[in-house]
């Protein structure tokens, strides 16, 4: 399919076509300047919407809950944002969250875990995973239910999400009911088929993927720690079931793909969705294209299944 014409003219725009910073420009500047235009946005109504400290081994850390009605003991969702593990916050990913817990009937939480290249690998893995167990260890506090706790993200999120299932599983718990992956970059090598082909034009590039890994990771070793690049475990099997969705012209297409296949290869229950004429980031666009509603919807759907079974 060729590519959805309102994403044409959103490529348009200026500054649509993200590629490493110029020598000088540090990550710091660059949060600087998200914060200082944010891009627009509608927030949708919701019941409540709070800040809130977690304890991590590293110190406390902020996530934002938002709670879509007064419905007691209401299934979690753990929610990592996007930005190449070096850019965006909370207030980024808040329209996104609002949505989702307005969509599937769940509290969600956002975590705002450290950034790179001030914490690299492990860290803001560690951060998301002390997150998910602080969150269920405040369960009663939080009128949420323990036992219906899933893990969602996009982009480098769902890295994280992805990483943070892995280590649930690992570390006896906390038990995951399902995981949302949100076009997900799980490969530090970023030569797929999808990442040499698709990679100037399309909003993401494939040098700034590059430029994320190296902010990331801390050295090449880390590449080949499936804590990093969740491809590389050799075993997927005792995962929660999964959504995973890729858009037809994103980078890191293939390897999201390739991994709901090794998924599926070790048992574990898998929706798998490409959407057509989409790019990176379609998801948080909905005043662009209705595919992000539709997108969305289709998430809801697979969450409410897997938590209110």
């Amino acid at each position: 399919m060729a590519l959805d014409p309102k994403i044409t003219e959103f490529l348009k725009m200026p500054g649509m076509e993200l590629l490493p910073p110029p020598e000088g420009v540090t990550p710091a500047m660059m949060r600087a300047g998200m914060k200082a235009q944010p891009a627009p946005v509608v927030l949708a109504d919701i019941h409540s919407s709070k800040d809130l400290s977690v304890n991590t081994r590293a110190g406390s850390l902020m996530t934002r809950i938002y709670r879509p009605s007064a419905t007691r003991s209401l299934p979690l969702i753990v929610y990592f944002h996007g930005g190449g593990f070096v850019l965006c916050d909370l207030d980024t990913h808040d329209a996104l969250c609002r949505d989702l817990a307005n969509a599937t009937g769940c509290v969600v939480a956002s975590v705002d875990y450290r950034l790179a290249p001030e914490t690299r690998f492990p860290g803001p893995l560690e951060d998301c995973y002390d997150a998910l167990c602080d969150l269920v260890k405040q369960a009663s506090a939080l009128d949420i239910d323990p036992t219906r706790v899933a893990v969602a993200g996009d982009s480098a999120g769902a890295n994280l999400a992805a990483a943070t299932a892995l280590l649930a599983r690992d570390l006896g718990g906390p038990t995951l009911r399902h995981q949302t992956l949100i076009y997900p970059c799980l490969d530090p090598a970023c030569e797929s088929v999808s990442m040499r082909t698709l990679s100037r034009g399309h909003f993401l590039t494939q040098d700034m993927m590059k430029w994320f890994w190296a902010q990331y990771l801390r050295s090449p070793e880390d590449a080949k720690n499936p804590l990093a690049s969740p491809l590389c475990s050799t075993d997927l099997s005792r995962l929660p079931p999964t959504t995973l969705i890729t858009a037809e012209y994103d980078l890191p297409r293939d390897e999201g793909e390739l991994y709901a296949d090794r998924l599926r290869a070790a048992g574990v229950a898998v929706v798998g969705r490409r959407y057509l004429g989409m790019i990176h980031g379609f998801v948080s666009l909905p005043l662009v294209t209705d595919v992000a509603k539709n997108a969305l919807s289709d998430l809801a759907h697979d969450i409410r299944s897997a938590l209110f079974a």
